[in-house]
């Protein structure tokens, strides 16, 4: 039997991480859920300067309308085959509001009948307009769950029109969450813009920058600034718990933390030689590869032109640092 350790307030320095043996997604852990983190396109519709070099494109790459609608196809058909019945789909960029066949691959998603549980993550910058959100309400209104992180970057978004744009889907019932890279020379600037934010009742997490290789965080933060990644903003409750990871040390304790997207600011991302769900329970797109994750070293499971199989049983890690947040999704 677990015992839940519940944290005061954003305490979360109060997890023992250097004993923790096990944690996940509390809708993974122990469910029948699959789930799939996909980029639909490296094309994107901005062009920050701190952006990797290989996370955006500016040439489109839209794939043929069938060739999505088909991988999603195979990618639940090999997921029922291995018992999972139920489905969440979380798809990025570049950006995907970009992608001319998005909308169709959702409406596709949310047509299926067979699924018990289906739920869908977008991140995006928020660059279109109300019209295009309306539409995106009402063909996923079906789902059990939408959420969003939104990508808010100062280059090139309007603080005014992106917090309206927070709004409009909160209203719509969709969990918005403001995922800020704090760009250590920005950091202030940053801060005091998401505390703006925070005023107008949407959800913030800071997360530390990657280097392009997205291997460790860069350096430059001082400690005032890492306790700040840590400490975060307080976070609104949608009518469910807040907490969406779980984590348990040897002795069988559980703790809570709202997003994984927290763990590169501890220093939470060595997991080699743990048991991982990683290309059994979950996997990847990126282009046409399909991996296990975004910062697994294996090789392909295959492309989505060529096939791809999905394993049949969790595996070992094997890779130094799990640094991207999107595995977490």
């Amino acid at each position: 039997m677990h015992l839940l350790t519940t944290l005061v307030g954003n305490n979360y320095e109060q997890i023992p991480w250097q004993d923790i043996t096990e944690f996940g997604q509390k809708t993974l852990l122990k469910s029948h859920l699959f789930t799939v983190s996909w980029i639909t396109t490296r094309y994107c519709n901005y062009s920050c300067s701190y952006c990797w070099p290989h996370a955006r494109s500016s040439v489109p790459d839209t794939k043929p309308t069938e060739l999505y609608l088909n991988t999603m196809n195979s990618i639940k058909a090999q997921a029922r085959a291995n018992g999972f019945t139920d489905f969440h789909f979380s798809f990025s960029g570049g950006e995907p509001t970009a992608n001319k066949q998005f909308m169709p691959l959702v409406e596709h998603y949310c047509n299926d009948k067979e699924a018990e549980y289906q739920s869908i993550h977008m991140t995006t910058n928020l660059s279109p307009g109300p019209k295009w959100w309306d539409k995106y309400l009402h063909n996923t209104k079906s789902l059990q769950r939408r959420s969003v992180t939104a990508s808010f970057h100062a280059e090139f978004a309007d603080e005014q029109k992106f917090g309206d744009t927070c709004l409009q889907l909160m209203e719509g019932g969709v969990y918005v969450t403001i995922n800020q890279v704090m760009v250590p020379e920005m950091f202030q600037e940053l801060y005091d813009r998401l505390q703006r934010f925070a005023a107008r009742g949407i959800n913030i997490t800071l997360k530390p920058q990657s280097d392009p290789t997205a291997s460790h965080v860069v350096h430059g933060y001082t400690d005032s600034q890492i306790t700040t990644m840590r400490q975060g903003f307080p976070q609104q409750v949608y009518g469910e718990h807040l907490a969406q990871v779980a984590l348990y040390d040897a002795k069988g304790n559980e703790y809570e933390i709202d997003q994984a997207e927290r763990f590169n600011a501890f220093g939470f991302n060595k997991f080699q030689g743990w048991e991982c769900n990683a290309g059994y329970q979950g996997i990847i797109i990126r282009d046409t590869e399909v991996r296990r994750s975004h910062s697994c070293h294996d090789d392909l499971l295959g492309t989505t032109t060529g096939g791809f199989e999905i394993f049949k049983e969790p595996k070992l890690c094997i890779t130094p640092s799990c640094m991207s947040s999107a595995d977490s999704k």
